[in-house]
């Protein structure tokens, strides 16, 4: 190995460690305790390290949410993977969806709610987040019914689990229902 494999390997394990730690921070703490001060002592690197990795707050944020993007689009697909039926397809979606939103409150505020400066629904949207959207729309398209546009569907779709993960999330809706409100949006909207 040459010395500037080396090198480009221990640069891109120092990034994963910042985002790891960001992301552990912000799960623990929520995103205001992640600071470029508060990573550079966790990692114990100083904070022109992580300056040298990413500008800033914003960056750390985008990167979280890129790889929040990608373990969701994994994690929508192994759980579709597994039942027959557009039906049965569409409710384990819905509850994959939810389950990771639920889990990883910090990462989806970061896909979400906050600016990670990326770019959804253009052309220089960064590949797992249109991976992840691709991800629902692989079973959401088959549901969506005659002359509904499938990409269309799969937006009115998410939006809809965006806002029970959302609502259910910040405590204004009860979470007991949750199986109730993913049937009746199935039902609703889903043609199965």
């Amino acid at each position: 190995m040459s010395v500037q494999e080396r090198k480009q390997r221990e640069r891109a394990e120092r990034e994963r460690l910042i985002v790891a730690t960001a992301r552990e921070l912000a799960e623990q703490q929520g995103w205001d305790a992640v600071t470029t001060r508060r990573l550079a002592e966790r990692i114990e690197y100083s904070q022109p390290v992580l300056y040298g990795h990413f500008r800033g707050k914003r960056e750390i944020i985008g990167a979280v949410a890129l790889q929040g993007a990608t373990e969701m689009a994994a994690a929508v697909r192994a759980a579709t993977a597994t039942v027959d039926g557009p039906r049965e397809r569409v409710a384990a979606l819905a509850r994959a969806y939810l389950d990771f939103a639920a889990r990883n409150p910090a990462v989806y505020d970061a896909m979400f709610q906050l600016d990670g400066g990326l770019a959804f629904a253009r052309e220089d949207t960064p590949e797992p987040l249109k991976d992840a959207f691709a991800a629902l729309l692989e079973s959401l398209g088959e549901v969506a019914g005659d002359g509904v546009d499938p990409a269309l569907f799969t937006e009115v779709f998410w939006a809809c689990l965006h806002g029970i993960a959302t609502l259910t999330r910040t405590g204004r809706m009860p979470p007991e229902y949750t199986e109730r409100r993913v049937e009746l949006l199935m039902d609703r909207l889903a043609k199965v």
